[in-house]
């Protein structure tokens, strides 16, 4: 009997190609869509829970409020692990952790690796990073020990055993103490090499509660005791020896928070050592997957009932022969079940297929194993078999049910009551579209926005050189070097990037109304900073060569010169002209000599705060030269070969300033394509939906259009008529979705200080354009039947 069904179910699969092409190809892009998403959502849900302690580590954040400004940040100073363990018993153990790039040789093996980590001995005692050679205990018990992951051991020594080799990093030889597992793609801390914290050097030896530049982990003896550490925590930075020791005044205070490794990547506003994700995009994503499997299946619904229309009789014939309900229920279900099975393999394959631009998107590195996982497989396998029952299930009843002589004289008329369901469908497919474009759109255009803003420098054609090891020692010389070559009009150093300025500290401002304390991000900058990053002075001047002499001096007259932002000159209560000349101490006291227009120095989710810089050159970390854009490879060959020259021990490795800003948005950028390609999906999708309704309007409709062509009505006005009843579907739609859209819309855009405001004519264009697509889907059904031959049309009735 079941060999009868397939061999039935085949024969009729084949004989409608058109039906069974447009079921199987929309099921396998909603269900590829979703195998991808999922894959997503279950990798982000995942991180950092490989870790066996994963409940028991929190992440330890800062909060301190300073001359009326309330400051938070992930990273802390140096006493803040040492110090709780200390004083909390329920502390087991803590590290301090920060991630730096420098130059790793062995032999004639030289790079300049940017993923090193120094962190305290406990630290692989703490989390799971499994060491596949040498002991965990004393992997970081000395500071001549370094670990390496099975890449770098690969890279540097080939096949040959790494453990106990020499590895020298920073002028400093290292002995590689273990070897781990490369990290794994869920984990918040990536790194291909470990040493201790102390290697660090720059006074890291001294426990500090400030100079916040280090994520610290607690471990503690059992995760109920997190929320009652909490509040000890807050009590203790409330002690009176506690805010003496951190220069706390007033109303100024310092606090830490604790959170749980598990949610700090989804669900703290915080970034750590790489940006986070959102709770929030994966419930939206969540949804979006439902969304296009349900769009699929009704798809698969409304073109199985506009094909059945067709089948009278087949079906009026099998019950005749005596076919019970049970039987012709199981042929359809037999077909669905069939078509469903072929998307499901085709989905599977296709997914493999999309990987690559899946990461592409995602910047994540998922492979072909990834789908094969058990979870994975086990869920295409459940969505078979739950699609081919629920999308097989209603024209599948509807036909069993259908009483022979109804069959037999009328055929089937599926245009009473039960289209109610049909038009909520289509109504429900086509919000989600214009919803998903719309907030697409409006993603781009703040995209678009933020890459075109004036950030109030210019960050195009700034080729960024680490400063590092001894090239301190010859500055000058190296800076002179770099300025002869051909193509480079200006070059300077800083601390940081302008485009993410982290150092905050506080400074006090003198005049004659007495003394302001304000909390400002500082930034130590070279000669020709301000020429370099095009940046424009509203008053004063600029630093220039005989600024030095006023740091060099080492009795009274030890001043350092200050360029304050204009918003740092409003907040104290200066113009820009009564700035100048004011005195300024962040520590040392100096002069203000210039004042600069603002400029955006962190993401545009912030508003543009205090900014204070000084001359500071012993504290580059970052060489910027900025070049013209005639020869740019010419120019950069040139660079590499002083650097050679000059740099013979470091690796030539360079960036532009436009690529770190732009990393800033990554998340965004990701999630704009994301929107984008769901939202082409669901288009396609509903689409597919409006055809299949069309084909079953036409369908029904085939003899009335036999006649008017008879009396002479025209092709244009009969696929008006079709489509008139669509449109006004697809209107409803657009009515449902656009008020939404523009409520998500604001409201994602709220997230930024700098932000578009959200134009009208995105909702008339979108609206407009998914009103032309129904059209020209509804329209190829309308003009197919119409062209029909009349008298062919009215016989087939």
């Amino acid at each position: 009997m079941f060999k009868n069904y397939l061999k039935t179910a085949l024969r009729n699969l084949k004989k409608n190609k058109l039906y069974t092409v447009i079921n199987v190809f929309g099921l396998t892009i909603g269900v590829a869509a979703c195998l991808l998403i999922g894959i997503y959502i279950m990798h982000e849900l995942s991180y950092d829970k490989f870790n066996t302690n994963a409940g028991r580590i929190v992440r330890v954040t800062m909060e301190y409020k300073q001359a009326g400004t309330v400051n938070t940040t992930a990273t802390t100073g140096t006493k803040v692990g040492p110090q709780f363990k200390r004083m909390f018993p329920s502390v087991e153990a803590s590290a301090r952790t920060f991630i730096s790039h420098n130059v790793v040789k062995s032999g004639d093996k030289i790079f300049d690796e940017p993923r090193i980590l120094y962190a305290d001995p406990a630290f692989f005692k703490m989390f799971s990073f499994h060491i596949v050679e040498g002991d965990v205990a004393t992997a970081l018990d000395a500071p001549d020990k370094i670990v390496i992951t099975q890449s770098m051991a690969r890279k540097y020594f080939g096949d040959e055993d790494a453990l106990n080799k020499t590895l020298v990093s920073g002028g400093k030889s290292l002995r590689v103490s273990a070897i781990c597992e490369d990290v794994p793609q869920n984990s918040q801390i990536k790194f291909d090499f470990a040493t201790q914290f102390l290697n660090l050097g720059n006074g890291v030896q001294q426990e500090q509660w400030w100079t916040a530049n280090w994520i610290t982990y607690l471990l503690v003896r059992n995760e109920k005791d997190i929320p009652q550490l909490q509040q000890q925590v807050v009590n203790y930075m409330k002690t009176p020896e506690v805010r003496a020791e951190a220069g706390l005044q007033g109303a100024d205070y310092l606090t830490y928070h604790l959170e749980p490794l598990k949610s700090v990547h989804l669900y703290s506003p915080l970034a750590g050592f790489e940006p986070n994700g959102s709770i929030t995009y994966i419930y939206m994503f969540a949804v979006i997957a439902l969304l296009i499997l349900i769009i699929a299946c009704a798809n698969y619904t409304n073109l199985a009932t506009a094909q059945s229309s067709v089948r009278s009789s087949e079906i009026g014939m099998r019950k005749v022969m005596g076919a019970s309900k049970r039987q012709v229920f199981i042929q359809f279900m037999c077909e669905s079940s069939i078509i469903t099975f072929i998307a499901a393999i085709l989905a599977l394959l296709l997914s493999i297929l999309l990987i690559p631009y899946f990461n592409s998107i995602t910047g994540k590195q998922f492979t072909a194993d990834t789908i094969l996982q058990p979870a994975p497989l086990i869920s295409v396998c459940i969505f078979t078999v739950l699609v081919s029952f629920f999308a097989g299930l209603y024209p599948a009843l509807i036909l069993s049910a259908t009483h022979v002589m109804n069959v037999l004289k009328k055929g089937f008329n599926f245009t009473g009551g039960k289209s109610m369901l049909r038009k909520t469908l289509i109504i429900l497919q086509f919000s989600i579209s214009v919803f998903l474009i719309i907030y697409t759109v409006i993603i781009l255009q703040q995209m678009h926005y933020m890459q075109t803003k004036d950030l109030g420098y210019n960050k195009d054609h700034i080729v960024v050189l680490p400063v590092g090891g001894n090239m301190l020692q010859d500055f000058q010389s190296l800076k002179d070097a770099f300025t002869q070559v051909k193509g480079v009009e200006s070059i300077t150093a800083s601390y940081e990037t302008p485009e993410y300025v982290q150092w905050s500290d506080g400074i006090t401002a003198i005049d004659g109304k007495g003394n302001h304390d304000v909390s400002v991000n500082a930034m130590p900058v070279d000669l020709d900073f301000i020429k370099t990053m095009q940046m424009q002075l509203v008053a004063g001047r600029d630093f220039r060569q005989s600024d030095f002499a006023l740091e060099e001096d080492t009795g009274a007259n030890y001043h350092i010169p200050y360029i304050i932002n204009e918003t740092l000159a409003k907040r104290i209560g200066w113009t820009p002209q009564q700035s100048i000349n004011q005195t300024v101490s962040k520590g040392v006291s100096g002069p203000v000599v210039g004042v600069v227009k603002d400029f955006n120095f962190s993401s545009l989710h912030d508003p543009i705060s205090p900014m204070l810089i000084f001359l500071g050159r012993d504290y580059s970390r970052d060489f910027m030269l900025r070049i013209n854009g005639n020869d740019m490879q010419s120019t950069l060959a040139q660079i590499e070969t002083v650097w050679k020259q000059r740099v013979p021990g470091r690796p030539f490795n360079y960036h532009f300033l436009d690529d770190d800003y732009n990393k800033l948005y990554l998340a965004e950028q990701r999630t704009s394509e994301l929107f984008g390609v769901a939202a082409a999906i669901a288009i396609v999708l509903a689409c597919l939906g409006l055809f299949g309704l069309a084909a079953f309007a036409t369908v029904q409709r085939t003899k009335e259009i036999g006649i008017r062509r008879v009396l002479g009505a025209n092709i244009s006005s009969i696929t008006l008529l079709i489509a008139k009843s669509f449109l006004q579907l697809v209107g409803v739609a657009i009515l449902i979705a656009v008020p939404l859209a523009w409520w998500a819309g604001n409201k994602w855009l709220q997230g930024f200080a700098f932000r578009i405001p959200v134009h009208a004519y995105v909702f008339v264009a979108t609206a407009i354009i998914t009103a032309l697509i129904a059209l020209c889907t509804v329209g190829y059904h309308s003009i197919r039947t119409a062209l029909m031959n009349p008298v062919k049309s009215l016989r087939s009735e």
